[in-house]
């Protein structure tokens, strides 16, 4: 999420997870490294995987295990929250996440929403597929997530707050959903001309 959500950093970070540069804290050399290079595994808006429904889990083996260690790499060093398989070109049905740096790191394979409060509560979204970029997205407050973790067991995870929205962000990309399809016309409309003449700047550089 951004700043992951997939889920890029945001403050504090309502999955938020991608910032604007301008607004970034300066980072060590070191870490910018580490971030840059990590940025540059993650399939970026315009990729078809991340508009593809991603297929299950089936297989719950060292592979996976492996899998899940890369995914937890790239997200922590992309400064990241939250991450999903389709965000490095994997269609499995598979997310990490983490919404502290002192948390662990939870793998959720399979995962489907058993039940989602009636309240919601809109905040700021970042993506780390869509970097740079920040939308106000609506989501409910609370969920309860049925999953299995990277051994194959059951997993029900109740969530809150920013790690509910971080789950339900990294859940839609294994739809095929990016928050410009969560936001309003307006910021989709913004979101889009930004990037368009980031693009254009780019181009000209």
């Amino acid at each position: 999420m951004a700043e992951e959500h997939e889920l890029e950093p945001v403050e504090p970070e309502g999955p938020a997870e991608e910032e604007e540069n301008e607004e970034r804290p300066q980072l060590d050399p070191e870490v910018e490294a580490r971030r840059a290079a990590a940025m540059s595994f993650i399939r970026k808006l315009g990729d078809p995987v991340l508009k593809s429904s991603a297929t299950p889990v089936d297989r719950f083996d060292d592979r996976l295990h492996s899998q899940v260690q890369r995914m937890a790499g790239i997200m922590n060093d992309a400064l990241g929250v939250g991450l999903a398989a389709p965000q490095l070109g994997v269609s499995q049905r598979l997310l990490v996440y983490r919404v502290g740096p002192d948390a662990p790191v939870i793998a959720l394979a399979n995962p489907q929403i058993d039940w989602r409060s009636e309240d919601s509560e809109t905040l700021e979204e970042g993506c780390l597929s869509i970097p740079g970029i920040q939308v106000d997205v609506e989501r409910p407050v609370h969920v309860r997530v049925r999953a299995r973790d990277e051994e194959g067991d059951e997993r029900v995870v109740e969530a809150s707050g920013l790690e509910a929205r971080v789950i339900q962000h990294e859940m839609d990309h294994l739809d095929g959903v990016l928050i410009l399809e969560r936001t309003s016309r307006d910021q989709r409309r913004e979101a889009m001309r930004a990037l368009r003449d980031r693009e254009r700047e780019a181009e000209a550089a």
